[in-house]
């Protein structure tokens, strides 16, 4: 959930790519399209999380009501949580330009299928074609039920 609300605020300031019709997949083009998105985005999380620490900081206050205090803390916890899962996505973006640099990015772990430019647009983390994502799920809920 948290991937797809901030992504969002990414791709309000990224054009979908536009392939010219003799490119090949993952041109310079591409990648750089990638490599911007991936750092804008990173950049936007890091930012989130220097607000959260300020905020943190300056809000802590010592409320006489138990109440007060019990819902103060409760929104730090929520707030420390999802700053941890932000944490770990941050962690799989830095992941994710390392296969840029590698060469590896855009191409099915599982597979080696290209994954496509849209599906990179729409999770650019995607590590999985769609067929093998979904092969993946299906296994995973048949394993939890």
């Amino acid at each position: 959930m948290i991937e797809q609300r901030s992504l969002n605020s990414v791709f309000k300031t990224f054009e979908p790519y536009r392939a010219q019709a003799d490119e090949p997949y993952m041109s310079s083009g591409q990648v750089k399209h990638f490599r911007d998105i991936l750092l804008s985005w990173r950049q936007q999380l890091m930012e989130e999380v220097d607000r959260t620490v300020t905020h943190m900081k300056g809000g802590a206050t010592q409320f006489p009501d138990p109440a007060d205090r019990a819902t103060q803390e409760e929104e730090f916890s929520l707030e420390l949580r999802t700053r941890d899962r932000e944490r770990k996505l941050i962690r799989k973006i830095d992941s994710t330009i390392d296969r840029l640099d590698q060469g590896d990015y855009g191409y099915c772990d599982s597979c080696g299928v290209e994954i496509g430019i849209r599906r990179l647009e729409a999770r650019p983390t995607a590590n999985q074609c769609v067929d093998c994502k979904t092969i993946d799920e299906l296994k995973e809920r048949q394993i939890t039920g």
